[in-house]
């Protein structure tokens, strides 16, 4: 039998994740099977989220062909920046959010919306997943389905293993997310919870499909709701990166037996997951006070990816 956390090294962290897995499954005070809830963000948690979340790669190509069909368009933010291949500014509003600027982020989400309205639930899932089948990381050249955290994925395991349910809760759009998640974490779709446009039902083709307008945006204190109204049922265990997981983090901790993990990415090694606090300053800094256990990519990881077939 393989051993159960093999990517991960012999440090505090990992001590601290064995100590709480059998703290709670062992013994006549362990937590009963149905109450053992596990939730992970997904961008910079379960994989890579630099230089630009997957899903922003994916709808920058979407801009790109629509600025190049529409000079007008490619005069205006983010369809500029995309058919100029400036990730920076992409990037960008991503790291204004974390600082608590929404300013080129709500243009973001406008944008999105727009690539979307009236398709299928069935037609964006095909597009969904042809890009996984076909892109690649933007600095890794490696399929975006290769790019998961080996260590997280083998956390993963390890959980179910001790009769944990693990769910992802990602700022991502959740419907973006669902065809990959079974076969890159082993997650099936019920159990992804993200952000999400809104949907209309179609009478006359018998489809679900996308609306004019963004339903939620699963970040922050959107995140405990989120996992309350989908689960029901307070997680024991919750993994971040960022300071959009902070609640998330400090959720679970009501429950009187919880761990919350926040990854930090500070490997200057150069294994492939490039160093970087922008966005998780916040959270770094409640490390302490807020009782978060830090895991460090370069520290507590042996191996940051599996290696390729």
């Amino acid at each position: 039998m393989s051993t159960p956390l093999a990517s991960w090294r012999e440090s505090a962290s990992r001590d601290a994740i064995v100590e709480f897995v059998e703290a709670v499954t062992t013994g006549p005070g362990a937590v009963p099977p149905e109450e053992r809830i596990a939730v992970f963000d997904n961008d910079g948690t379960l994989w890579t989220e630099k230089p630009m979340p997957t899903q922003l790669h994916y709808i920058v190509e979407q801009w790109a062909a629509a600025g190049r069909d529409d000079p007008t368009l490619a005069a205006q933010q983010p369809y500029k920046a995309a058919v100029e291949g400036d990730y920076a500014w992409l990037g960008g509003a991503i790291d204004k959010h974390y600082a608590g600027d929404d300013s080129d982020l709500h243009t973001l989400i406008g944008a999105l919306v727009r690539t979307t309205i009236g398709l299928s639930v069935d037609d964006y899932q095909a597009a969904v997943a042809a890009f996984y089948r076909d892109a690649r990381h933007l600095t890794l050249a490696r399929a975006y389905t290769t790019v998961s955290y080996q260590p997280m994925v083998e956390l993963l395991r390890y959980l179910e293993s001790h009769g944990f349910t693990c769910y992802i809760v990602s700022g991502g759009d959740r419907d973006f997310m669902r065809p990959m998640t079974v076969d890159t974490y082993g997650i099936p779709p019920e159990r992804v919870i993200g952000s999400a446009v809104g949907l209309r039902y179609d009478s006359d083709s018998n489809d679900v499909r996308y609306g004019e307008n963004f339903d939620f945006f699963d970040d922050g204190p959107q995140k405990p709701i989120r996992i309350w109204t989908r689960i029901g049922r307070r997680p024991l265990l919750a993994a971040g990166n960022s300071n959009g997981d902070v609640p998330m983090l400090r959720f679970v901790q009501k429950h009187p037996r919880s761990l919350s993990l926040l990854v930090h990415h500070d490997d200057d090694s150069g294994r492939g997951d490039a160093p970087y606090d922008k966005g998780a300053e916040d959270a770094l800094a409640q490390v302490e006070s807020s009782g978060f256990t830090r895991v460090s990519v370069k520290d507590d990881w042996e191996t940051v990816f599996a290696p390729q077939s």
